[in-house]
């Protein structure tokens, strides 16, 4: 499975831009992947904040995660226009029939597939070695074009989950 996103990622956006990450509960089909890059773009191409233009970017990666990026160098993303991306993907959500705001599902790479697993589920994953401290997550917190870059799709021993859960292979 090809990992790589960043050369999607136009250049020029600053490595402070905002990041929000919307993680689906399943796999888009493809028509659907077709009609939300549309719906993405033409909302991209209206964004507004306080009257001024946001430049933004907004993707489909991996069939899966819809990630907007918004460059506040020359306009700040204020309450009002962040909730008109918030509405933007509860349409997508109602259109689809799909669950884009589940935060207690994490994504990992598992046999070159993306699996979903649900918190509750971790330690019985590790447990059973379905998941190790090497398997690949993807850590929705990112917040910025930088981190997005650097640690989206870490190993689950360099994220936030390795403080709550104990591997066998790693030392504390």
């Amino acid at each position: 499975m090809k990992l790589q996103f960043q050369d999607q990622v136009p250049t020029g956006f600053n490595d402070a831009s905002r990041v929000w990450i919307y993680q689906c509960n399943r796999l888009f089909l493809l028509n659907e992947a077709l009609q939300i890059e549309k719906m993405l773009e033409q909302f991209v191409k209206g964004w507004t904040s306080h009257g001024a233009g946001v430049t933004g970017y907004a993707n489909l990666f991996f069939g899966q995660f819809i990630v907007l990026l918004a460059d506040e160098t020359s306009t700040s993303v204020g309450g009002c226009s962040t909730d008109s991306s918030v509405r933007m993907i509860k349409e997508i959500e109602q259109k689809m029939s799909v669950q884009l705001f589940e935060r207690q599902t994490l994504a990992f790479v598992v046999k070159d597939k993306i699996q979903l697993l649900p918190l509750s589920q971790l330690n019985y994953a590790i447990q059973n070695n379905f998941i190790d401290g090497e398997t690949l997550y993807f850590n929705n917190t990112v917040l910025t074009k930088k981190e997005l870059f650097q640690n989206w799709i870490i190993p689950i021993k360099n994220s936030w989950l390795a403080k709550r859960i104990n591997f066998p292979e790693l030392t504390k």
